[in-house]
Parts: C-alpha cells; sequence; structure tokens
C-alpha cells in the first residue's frame, strides 16, 4: 500500500527557524520531519512513499540522493567520480519512494491529482508533510475497511485554528476549513481514500483538497471520521518546531513509535546541510532548469 505525503509546503511562518527549507525539511532533532512521518509508516511495514513535491523540490530530492553516502565512508576518484567505493556500510530504511514534482504553486488537490498515475493499488493512505502523530495506522486502515465509504479521515481535537469536521455516529456530516470558531474535531490528516476518489479531482492548481473535494465527500456521505484521543502536533510556526524539538530531545516523542535501535545516526545534519544547498544551490551541476 502506498503512502502520499504532501510536501509542497514553502512554510512561511517559519522562515525565522530555517530560510532555505522547505517545509517538510525542517529538522526535529537532526532529521526532517518529513523522516519522522515517513518512519512513522515504515514501522508498521508501509514502505512505499510518494512525495508530492512543490517549493524548494531539490532540496528534497538532494536529501534522499544523498540519504547512504551521508551515513557512510566512501573513496571517490574526482577522474572517474561514477566510482563509488563504500566502506562500513551501516543499514537503512527500505523505503521506496517516489519523488513527483506537482507545482511550485498548486493546491493539495492538483497535487494529488497530478500523482495519480503512481498509484497501483485500490486504496491509499495520504497525509500532509508537517505534522507528527502517534495515530495506530493498522487500526486506521482496519477502520476503513470496515465502512465501505470512499474516504477517511482522521479526526484529533487541538487548537481552533484548523479546519473543522462534524462527526455523527462515525460519518463527516460537515468538513468545514479552518472555521473561526472551533465546535469540535479538526482535519489532522492521516486519511485513507479508495482509488476512485481521483474521479473528484481535476488537474486545477487552484483546486484545494480540504474545500471542494472533501466537503462535497461529506455532504455525499462518503467520508468517515477515525477519532484519535491520542498525540498529534503540526509544524506551523517557530513555537511549534522548538516544542516538537523539545519533545525528541527529551526523549518524550509520542510519535517515536519505532525502535531505537532502528534510529541510526544522521544522514546528514539537515540545519548544516541546508544552509550549504542555500549558498549552492545555483552552482549544484544536477539541479533541474
Amino acid at each position: 500500500m502506498q503512502v502520499i505525503i504532501l510536501c509542497g509546503g514553502q512554510g512561511t511562518r517559519l522562515r525565522d527557524v530555517s530560510e532555505n527549507l522547505p517545509k517538510p525539511m525542517v529538522p526535529i532533532g537532526e532529521r526532517p520531519i518529513l523522516w519522522h512521518i515517513m518512519k512513522g509508516f515504515s514501522h508498521y511495514g508501509l514502505n512505499r512513499f510518494i512525495l508530492c513535491l512543490g517549493y524548494q523540490s531539490w532540496v528534497i530530492k538532494r536529501y534522499f540522493l544523498d540519504y547512504h553516502l551521508a551515513s557512510t565512508d566512501f573513496t571517490l576518484s574526482l577522474a572517474q567520480p561514477e566510482r563509488v567505493q563504500m566502506h562500513n556500510s551501516v543499514p537503512v530504511e527500505d523505503w521506496q519512494i517516489t519523488l513527483a514534482e506537482t507545482g511550485n504553486d498548486a493546491m493539495t488537490g492538483c497535487r494529488v491529482k497530478r500523482i495519480e498515475r503512481y498509484i497501483d493499488g485500490d486504496e491509499f493512505l495520504l497525509t500532509y508533510g508537517d505534522g507528527v502523530a502517534d495515530i495506530d495506522i493498522p487500526q486506521l486502515l482496519e477502520f476503513h475497511r470496515s465502512h465501505g465509504r470512499m474516504g477517511t479521515v482522521t479526526a484529533v481535537r487541538p487548537p481552533g485554528r484548523f479546519g473543522e469536521i462534524e462527526v455523527s455516529d462515525g460519518q463527516v456530516t460537515e468538513f468545514n476549513e479552518k472555521p473561526n470558531v472551533s465546535r469540535g474535531r479538526i482535519n489532522g490528516g492521516f486519511f485513507v481514500f479508495r482509488r476512485e476518489f481521483f474521479s473528484r479531482l481535476r488537474d486545477d492548481p487552484t483546486l484545494t483538497l480540504e474545500q471542494e473535494p472533501l466537503i462535497q465527500l461529506a455532504r455525499d456521505g462518503e467520508l468517515m471520521a477515525f477519532e484519535h484521543d491520542g498525540f498529534w502536533q503540526p509544524m506551523d510556526t517557530a513555537r511549534d518546531h522548538r516544542y516538537l524539538n523539545d519533545l525528541w530531545n527529551r526523549d518524550q516523542a509520542p510519535w517515536r513509535t519505532w525502535d531505537d535501535e532502528a534510529v541510526l545516526q544522521p544522514a546528514g545534519n539537515v540545519e548544516g546541510w541546508s544552509s550549504l544547498v542555500g549558498r549552492q544551490n545555483d552552482e549544484l551541476p544536477l539541479k533541474p532548469r
């Protein structure tokens, strides 16, 4: 089963944390938040990812292209740069990652539509590249398959600045994006959809997933809510960044569901590496034009 992660955001409210990084690459500890999200899915055996790229997409591509090299010693010949000899190689995650360019300015619904050709199953998971949680993914999938509707959204209870979901007996009766007054649960991401959901999307850069597609899906009775009362936290502001890093540094991160021994030495220091990218981005020989 494939996991789609929306990675096109600019993170404008996080500029004081790291100016040169796309939002999913802002670090928690020495790894980007995107790695933490993927690690959480991988803990449950979900290792096939599709990343919907946008702003500073090459930063994310470069991170994964260099992933193995950054965690091991190697010898290379400058005269034959294609020949690289690895030393003391360490295990790395068994992930298959499709990095898809979905446009700098495309909204979330359009980004999902543009990766439809990479989906090869009857259902898929979808979430945002800027939030972590301790959601039990097998329970989420079991719930989705039990109700027979087209979609499932994870409904959580954090601050009222996010989209709100009205739930009745597990069915989403109303989907409101960022209401002025919060009355109930909100959209926490971690969606599951049947493949036919793509028929409700179109390749329109202005199409926002959380507006027309999900609002109409809810009104058609085809969207159910998986109610999650555990940990859920987005990284929207510098304050969120400090909070998540504090939890991680104190070994109190609830979203760390994987075994300790699975956390290897960092594949590059994200902040130091990103500052290098920021200075030399125009000089990278492989940068797309």
